[in-house]
């Protein structure tokens, strides 16, 4: 009676940490081939190549294209909510809360590189699966600003002062990405300028006349008034 046990045919069954490498890999393809063409340009074909994957290996992880840009829409989203939530602790002092959210907008952009054109070309596109998690990424902000106001003690913003300090930082970031070259990083004079923008705009719209007078004392934040000759 024969005692090996049958040899399996087959690729070998692979790892969790195989497995969770090659959705990396997928999923990272997918945003090279997002970057280069937007979501309506994603196509299976087009993120194998990239990824340098058979088909049957994609299909093994992810049932069609938008799948994994979910994916990356959802880990983009987290990075951003993520980012401000983690700015507005740690001090209570609503000038350099408002301060410290701007960072975190700012190194949230900085880590998308080329990604955000095509993420801010599609924001307003109610087709477009971008336009879905931008809304509900705002959703996540807004209720922390307003959480962390009503923890300060602060009147909470209304919210049209809200979505106007929002989408002015969201512009803004657009305007400086949009103006680089793609694969490059913008310079650091402009993000420096647009960095302040923000937070004036931060100050004037969700801010109080005490909070104005204590930003006017930060050094290099509003322009000296000219001298009289």
């Amino acid at each position: 009676m024969p005692t090996d046990a049958p040899t399996r045919r087959g690729r070998p069954p692979q790892t969790r940490e195989q497995a969770e490498e090659v959705k990396a890999r997928i999923v990272l393809a997918t945003a090279e081939v997002f970057t280069r063409n937007g979501s309506r340009g994603l196509s299976v074909a087009q993120i194998i190549e990239q990824a340098g994957l058979a088909r049957p290996t994609f299909y093994r992880y992810f049932g069609n294209a938008a799948e994994p840009l979910h994916v990356l829409l959802a880990a983009s989203n987290e990075g951003l909510v993520g980012g401000i939530r983690a700015a507005l602790t740690g001090t209570d002092e609503p000038v350099e809360l408002g301060i410290r959210l701007i960072d975190a907008y700012l190194d949230w952009a900085r880590g998308h590189g080329a990604m955000l054109r095509p993420l801010f070309a599609e924001l307003h596109d109610p087709a477009s699966p971008v336009s879905a998690y931008r809304e509900r990424a705002l959703d996540d902000i807004r209720a922390t600003v307003r959480e962390t106001f009503t923890e300060l003690g602060r009147p909470v913003p209304a919210p049209l002062d809200l979505d106007a300090a929002l989408h002015v930082c969201e512009y803004v970031v657009y305007r400086i990405s949009s103006g680089t070259a793609p694969g490059a990083e913008p310079d650091a004079e402009t993000v420096d300028a647009a960095r302040l923008t923000m937070i004036r705009v931060l100050l004037t719209t969700l801010g109080t006349r005490a909070d104005i007078e204590y930003a006017l004392d930060i050094p290099n934040l509003f322009p000296e008034a000219p001298t009289s000759s």
